[in-house]
């Protein structure tokens, strides 16, 4: 692809050792019953956030977060607001004299309201069909005609029109932001909506009903906003495949031919004649989670930022499974990717001083909506406009070594390049995403940086493992969401291999260098939709330092 690299570094030498047994005792403490699933605003979060800062310290590295009273600090705050339902919710359908109750996690998940309401009464609320939910004028498309859903609730399909054809006027089988749930529900609050169900479905939404009922249903988070309810409606939710066929041909009306008309652009949106009642109450406060961020000094460069991110936190404590377990651990997801950059910190901070500064950066609440991230974007502890590129890691492989790697989603950019030759200066290849129909480019918290136009990439380990294949990386991938992604038994296992893991951050970490010890600014493709915004800040990389902003204050925030 060769996009926008101003020259090119040769790989250091001496590569560092990785240590497996730190790498695993990482994973192991912060995947522990007593971390309670790493929990936004809880005592399991307070743990995790001292044992980052324990290790960041014993690393050898300096406080990166937020100043206070002209003193660096290791966290930077993340005022959010915390909004969890109180007991259980009445949902029910009414169509004619009949009345339909749906169970709350089993049958339908509403999510808590982020609107600021304490309350929801919505009493026979009229249901649309509207498709897919998605308005792109620059793609000719718009599922609502026109048609007002002020008021309404509206059920929308989850995924892009062109999903199970591969192809159309929304890229194929690689999901658009269109086709992210995050959208439909930001589309519906932008038209007055009263709220928006998604159907399910597994293929499409790329996980099954367990993983939606688990994020759902349970304590919900958002950055703090001046105006919440221009951004949420009031019910924001998923509905079983099984339900919703029912309740459309209870009403007259076929599933598959309302989604086949979906697809097509004269589309119009269709009365389910079937209207739902919602009774809800629910416990709102603004808390205060925290970003961890380590740092190493640029030597010639201070003002130039390579970061490494991952998230830190998981879902915490919720509704037990068959076995009676309540605990997210999260071991996997992304205790990993947590190691990993504690390790990177540490292997920074033993070698010489890199001429660019390198941070090391643990976001919080990317389970809640990449909000940790998506705060540090919007109020950047150093400038992004000289944010070299952002190298993020959710997730890593325990399998032992891979002759690839990959990337969440199809971006093409220049710090994937980068990655692709250093990759093979050490006999890996890359493999593009083997499922862009699932959105992963957006679900990770590289994407807040992108938006805002840094080259930011989310690492991916390579399934074609050295014992087995691509054929036991699939099924070992297979095996993992369907059991264990974001439910209980993302739990630790003694005799997990991480050669693989090593290898990859070997790989990262000579990425990580090579950009930290030249003058390479990776770019973005002509036609991505990020380059503007890196466009917009070039001044800011005309070669002088950049000056860095102020301390933002911190919105309503208490305690």
């Amino acid at each position: 692809m060769a996009l926008l690299l101003a020259g090119t570094a040769a790989p250091a030498q001496n590569q560092p050792a990785f240590d497996p047994a730190r790498i695993d005792s990482h994973v192991k403490t912060l995947s522990d019953d007593s971390f309670q699933g790493r929990g936004p605003a809880t005592a399991g979060e307070t743990k995790t956030v001292q044992y980052l800062v324990q290790q960041l310290q014993a690393a050898g590295v300096e406080p990166g977060g937020e100043i206070v009273n002209g003193q660096r600090q290791w966290t930077q705050r993340v005022p959010l607001l915390k909004s969890d339902i109180v007991g259980t919710p009445t949902i029910t359908l009414h169509r004619g004299g009949t009345r339909t109750p749906l169970a709350q996690g089993s049958e339908i998940a509403i999510r808590s309201p982020m609107n600021g309401q304490t309350e929801i009464r919505l009493d026979k609320v009229p249901m649309v069909f509207a498709g897919y939910g998605v308005t792109a004028p620059e793609r000719s498309w718009d599922d609502f005609k026109n048609v007002d859903v002020k008021g309404k609730i509206i059920v929308v399909l989850v995924n892009d029109p062109d999903f199970e054809g591969g192809e159309g006027d929304f890229g194929g089988k690689a999901m658009t932001y269109y086709g992210r749930w995050t959208y439909k529900y930001e589309e519906a609050a932008r038209r007055g909506a009263a709220g928006v169900i998604i159907v399910h479905e597994t293929e499409p939404a790329s996980y099954g009903w367990p993983t939606v009922q688990n994020s759902n249903t349970n304590t919900m988070f958002d950055i703090v906003r001046q105006n919440p309810a221009a951004a949420h409606a009031p019910i924001n939710g998923w509905i079983q495949l099984d339900k919703a066929r029912e309740m459309m041909a209870a009403a007259g009306f076929n599933f598959d031919a309302l989604k086949a008309a979906a697809k097509r652009k004269d589309f119009k949106p269709v009365d389910l004649k079937t209207n739902m009642s919602v009774a809800l109450n629910a416990k709102t406060e603004v808390i205060t989670s925290y970003n961890v961020a380590g740092r190493v000094t640029g030597s010639t460069y201070p003002s130039e930022t390579v970061i490494y991110t991952a998230h830190h936190d998981h879902i915490g404590v919720g509704q037990p499974d068959a076995n009676g377990d309540a605990i997210f651990n999260g071991a996997i997801d992304n205790a990993t990717g947590t190691a990993h950059v504690l390790e990177q910190a540490r292997a920074f901070a033993a070698a010489p001083r890199p001429e660019r500064s390198v941070l090391f950066l643990f976001v919080a609440a990317e389970e809640k909506g990449l909000l940790g991230s998506e705060y540090y974007a919007a109020n950047p502890l150093y400038p992004l406009g000289t944010t070299v590129a952002v190298i993020n890691t959710d997730s890593m492989g325990v399998y032992g070594k891979a002759r690839n790697f990959s990337m969440s989603g199809n971006a093409k950019f220049g710090l994937l390049d980068i990655t692709v030759e250093e990759a093979a200066r050490r006999g890996r290849v890359f493999t593009p995403d083997s499922n862009p129909g699932a959105g992963l480019f957006f679900r990770s918290d590289h994407f807040p940086f992108a938006q805002e136009g840094v080259p930011a990439i989310s690492f991916r380990s390579g399934n074609d493992l050295l014992q087995g294949g691509v054929e036991r990386g699939k099924a070992l991938a297979a095996d993992y969401t369907s059991k264990r992604y974001h439910q209980p038994d993302d739990e630790w296992q003694p005799g997990w291999d991480y050669s693989g893991l090593i290898d990859d951050a070997q790989l990262l970490h000579a990425v990580g260098q090579r950009l930290a010890n030249s003058r390479e600014w990776p770019g973005w493709s002509q036609d991505s939709e990020f380059r503007a915004a890196r466009e917009r800040s070039a001044g800011e990389r005309s070669g002088g330092p950049a000056p860095q902003p102020a301390p933002q204050p911190l919105p309503g925030e208490r305690g």
